[in-house]
């Protein structure tokens, strides 16, 4: 699959109602719209990592 095929994989995804609801739940339960940092740098890191998988959902959909 080139890159060009795998990111219209994942739009054509959650282009989809279901898709739009998986998405949002990933987003809420990630911390998307939120901060990852908390006082213990093992946690920020673990939750930054959770984090970042929905910011790279994101990014592929967004890229041109």
């Amino acid at each position: 699959m080139t890159p060009k095929e795998l990111k219209a994989a994942y739009k054509a995804c959650f282009a989809t109602n279901d898709g739009k609801i998986v998405l949002d739940d990933l987003e809420q339960r990630f911390g998307l719209w939120r901060t990852s940092y908390v006082p213990d740098s093992d946690e920020t890191a673990f939750r930054e990592g959770q984090r970042d998988a929905v910011v790279f959902i994101h990014n592929t959909m967004k890229e041109k």
